[in-house]
């Protein structure tokens, strides 16, 4: 029932693995679901591409157990195949804990590991390595190793006599070979919409599996779950999915400067009636008009300052639209909001000039985040607990007495001027105020994962509606 694709630290070759695997599947007609433990973004693009199948999170931190088993079992069972990339190494979690990690989601959904080992430079020290992770944890099973960056046939049957010494199987050896090697940027790979020569990438990967991989044990090592009940349907309740509402369009940022969704915001929006309009404010595009509100996702905005600076109209409606129809906007998004956003160059761009700040490259703050609501907002409540995670290398310098704002809180109505969102703390991150909300705004650094709380797509659904927006003249 499927395997976990695991190995002893970042960088080792989890994600070629999977890649090959899923462009192999593919090119036999066969539909394979993929996985990823924890919150990352940018594997599972690769992954989506690759299997042409949305690339569900496993987070436990994120969305607890009920929710990763349902999703495995939910959407795993849809395919003929699946498989679940691991985060980081097999044994890292929160700090020094396991909390998180790869192993303990093979733990909980009590799925077998496929270890990937960088074997450059290795002999018999190997064994040591794999004995130390098979043994590590007696309540995982280790089905075997994938061996990756074998220089020789003969480094290579070098290594599975090693591995046979202890009694372990191989069931691959990827060569060294730079063409392999994916592009990466300053928050790791590159997005998958950066990827050249996509088709020649998947046909390539879907070779090497056919060469170097052990693929009559994978066939058995990727088999599907067993099903289980619609993990949307049971998260949101079948009753409120099948409650006539209105249609309320919601306006989702979708380009190459913003690309951090999980697919599961799509799914609660669509099953509680409020299709998605996709929105490229990267190409200048107006907001949809039929649109009632609109979520700015995270992703590159950095990257793509001095372009989204010349972006007129797509700014312009957004500071229209401000303290008009509910925002929610998640780290790279809430940066278009700002007075100033500063390029990879370290050059300064107009934003909005929505929010008194200026954002510029600081150092990385990387990590879950236990939230506390201290404002009744958009859809947060004061004394609300959630979970979230926070990725990013820019960081937020507030706007000064003589700055000359280019922003809308000085305006002579009468809207609500945004306050702190939430108390937050993680793993050695003291606990803060962070965050901007009012009734219709959300903006924060952290990422919300809208399966960890059906509250959030019901609030924000809530928001939505006619009588929960300020009449024109209340500002």
């Amino acid at each position: 029932m499927a395997c976990v694709i695991a190995a002893p630290a970042s960088g080792t070759g989890k994600t070629l693995l999977s890649l090959t695997l899923t462009a192999w599947a593919r090119s036999r007609d066969l539909s394979l679901q993929p996985f990823k433990v924890g919150p990352d973004y940018l594997d599972p693009q690769q992954l989506t591409v690759a299997s042409g199948r949305p690339c569900r999170n496993l987070d436990l931190l994120l969305c607890g157990p009920d929710w990763v088993q349902n999703s495995f079992h939910g959407f795993g069972a849809a395919a003929d195949l699946a498989l679940v990339e691991g985060v980081m190494g097999l044994f890292d979690g929160v700090g020094t804990s396991q909390q998180g990690s790869t192993a303990a989601v093979a733990r909980h959904l009590q799925l077998p590991i496929v270890l990937v080992v960088d074997a450059s430079g290795q002999a018999g020290s190997l064994a040591a390595l794999v004995k130390g992770f098979r043994d590590h944890d007696p309540q995982l099973t280790l089905a075997g190793v994938v061996l990756n960056r074998v220089n020789s046939n003969r480094h290579k049957e070098l290594l599975k006599e090693v591995l046979s010494g202890i009694e372990v199987k191989v069931l691959g050896c990827l060569p060294r070979d730079p063409e392999l090697n994916l592009p990466s940027r300053h928050l790791g790979l590159a997005p998958a919409h950066e990827l050249e020569r996509l088709e020649a990438r998947l046909q390539a990967w879907s070779a090497l599996a056919e060469t170097h991989l052990d693929l009559t044990s994978f066939k058995t090592l990727l088999r599907a779950p067993t099903p289980a009940i619609d993990p949307i349907h049971a998260l949101l309740g079948e009753k409120s999915i099948q409650s006539p509402q209105p249609l309320r369009p919601v306006a989702v940022a979708q380009d190459d400067a913003f690309h951090f969704r999980y697919p599961e915001t799509k799914d609660c929006l669509e099953a509680l009636g409020m299709p998605v309009l996709p929105w490229k404010p990267l190409e200048d595009e107006p907001l949809p008009a039929q649109a009632k509100g609109v979520i700015l996702p995270g992703g590159f905005p950095e990257q793509y300052a001095a372009s989204l600076s010349q972006c007129d109209r797509s700014m312009a409606d957004l500071r229209a639209w401000y303290g008009r129809r509910p925002i929610y906007a998640e780290c790279g998004g809430m940066l278009l909001l700002g007075q100033t956003l500063t390029d990879l160059e370290g050059q300064a761009h107009p934003m909005t000039g929505l929010l008194p700040f200026h954002a510029k490259k600081g150092s990385l703050q990387v990590g879950y985040r236990s939230l506390d609501g201290t404002e009744d907002s958009l859809v947060v409540r004061k004394g609300d607990r959630l979970m979230g995670h926070e990725f990013h290398r820019w960081e937020l310098h507030p706007t000064g007495p003589n700055d000359g704002l280019n922003n809308l809180l000085d305006r002579p109505h009468k809207i609500n001027k945004p306050r702190s969102l939430w108390q937050v703390q993680g793993w050695r991150v003291q606990q803060h105020k962070e965050g901007w909300s009012h009734q219709t705004l959300h903006a924060s650094w952290v990422h919300l994962h809208w399966a960890s709380c059906s509250m959030i797509s019901r609030r924000w659904r809530a928001a939505l509606e006619p009588q929960s927006i300020p009449a024109t003249s209340d500002f």
